[in-house]
């Protein structure tokens, strides 16, 4: 199962629901990600990255807005209305 797929079934089931009084989106991104085990680190130029086993690294970035897909960065949108979580894969 591709990597994109794997985190957006984790986040439709996470491990704690998502409380935007107590925490920020990215921190509890953050933390769904650690809980299951995958290696977050810091990123310069986006939100956080994930090191993948073979040593490369996937950049990520969250919002609850709308937003325009770049070709290096996955984006993690939430929806406030509907409070679905989407993945969107890097542009080809």
């Amino acid at each position: 199962m591709p990597l994109i797929a794997v985190i957006e079934a984790l986040l439709k089931q996470p491990p704690i629901p998502f409380k935007p009084e107590q925490q920020s989106l990215k921190g509890w991104v953050m933390y769904c990600l650690r809980d299951r085990g995958f290696k977050v680190i810091y990123a310069q130029n986006a939100d956080f990255a994930i090191e993948t086993r073979e040593g490369g690294k996937v950049y990520f970035n969250v919002t609850e807005a709308t937003v325009e897909q770049d070709s290096n960065t996955v984006w993690i949108v939430r929806d406030r209305a509907t409070q679905q979580i989407t993945v969107l894969p890097p542009q080809a």
